[in-house]
């Protein structure tokens, strides 16, 4: 099968140390009983016993199991209050999704994937493409969104509600409507990122399908790491890693799709 546009393959050597840090993590990723955990902290912060209590497990199983999280870096633990008791109030350990956490699993996956990313171990290929679907399908909204990575809103996710999406940053002195519920407006921070209203590119779904074109863009729009033509639209997966602009000031976003509408 030939490279979709705007993959290319991607040769790992034979570093035994990456590829046994790469099977560790994917060990982690890969549990379903973390995944439940991660589903049940996503959006508020839960001390142990409340998520043991969630995910009919242990205590000591759940505590096994948020440690592999936080060392991997998609959760926290803050210091917090319990819920009232019988015993009164008391300090306890609160453990919450990482900004960007789950959306960091994806884009590394995504990364891995979309790059076709070749092994010498077959297996590892699949056992990547199998926790992206795990994750994709078992986290997250029930409507395609994108996710900013890095900067200030570091994050942030945008659903995708109209097939067509325009994103850029805004500028309310310029000429041209734009739609502020729907289209993805970025901060002025992100100043590789062209004006909303000649946006830096357009999200768009026809077909069943959703795909991302340049719009004329100074900096450039990239997929997975190649630089689209102008007005020529590449298609997005799930995990697809879109970069507007590059450096520091540039803005990056991974695409996420529900697993009902993936497709085969």
């Amino acid at each position: 099968m030939g490279e979709k546009k705007g993959q290319h393959t991607l040769v790992v050597e034979k570093d035994r140390a990456f590829l046994d840090e790469l099977s560790e993590y994917l060990d982690i990723l890969g549990n379903p009983t973390r995944l439940r955990i991660l589903t049940a902290i996503e959006t508020v912060p839960k001390d142990i016993r409340t998520i043991s209590r969630e995910i009919e497990t242990s205590y000591e199983n759940t505590k096994k199991h948020l440690d592999k999280l936080l060392m991997v870096g998609v959760i926290r633990k803050e210091a917090g209050m319990s819920a009232p008791t019988s015993k009164g109030i008391h300090l306890v350990w609160k453990y919450s999704v990482m900004p960007g956490g789950i959306e960091g699993i994806i884009q590394n996956l995504g990364l891995f994937s979309n790059l076709q990313v070749r092994f010498d171990d077959e297996t590892l290929s699949e056992r990547i493409e199998a926790v992206l679907e795990q994750v994709s399908g078992k986290i997250g909204a029930d409507i395609p969104v994108v996710v900013l990575l890095g900067g200030p809103e570091d994050g942030r996710a945008f659903p995708l509600t109209t097939d067509i999406v325009s994103v850029g940053r805004a500028d309310p002195a310029a000429a041209g409507p734009y739609d502020p519920e729907h289209d993805i407006v970025l901060p002025e921070e992100y100043g590789a990122v062209t004006r909303i209203s000649r946006p830096h590119c357009r999200l768009i779904s026809s077909g069943g399908r959703w795909q991302v074109e340049d719009c004329g863009s100074t900096g450039g729009t990239y997929l997975n790491t190649m630089r689209l033509d102008l007005r020529v639209r590449a298609d997005l997966h799930d995990g697809s890693i879109i970069e507007l602009g590059k450096g520091a000031k540039g803005a990056r976003l991974v695409f996420r799709i529900p697993k009902e509408s993936t497709g085969t």
